[in-house]
């Protein structure tokens, strides 16, 4: 893992855990036109929009790599660990 967090990218849309972020325990989906808090736990949207064909692609990704998420938000978020 990057330290500043960049997890994985899906054409323009890069997926990052940030260091010192708040709760609830989240990552961001970055893109040129949008961005999207989601929910680790739950991949509930917090925040910001996902429009269609990206929300699909970026929540097949995340909830199949919902440990590595998890594990660089505990490695960057020490204050705030996600319980195993």
């Amino acid at each position: 893992m990057s330290p500043m967090g960049k997890l994985h990218q899906i054409g323009k849309i890069v997926i990052r855990v940030y260091a010192n972020d708040h709760l609830p325990p989240h990552f961001h989906a970055v893109a040129p036109d949008f961005e999207a808090l989601i929910e680790i736990e739950t991949m509930g949207l917090m925040r910001g929009s996902l429009p269609g064909r990206a929300r699909k692609a970026v929540m097949a990704w995340a909830v199949a790599n919902r440990a590595a998420i998890a594990a660089e938000w505990n490695r960057i978020n020490p204050r705030f660990p996600i319980a195993r």
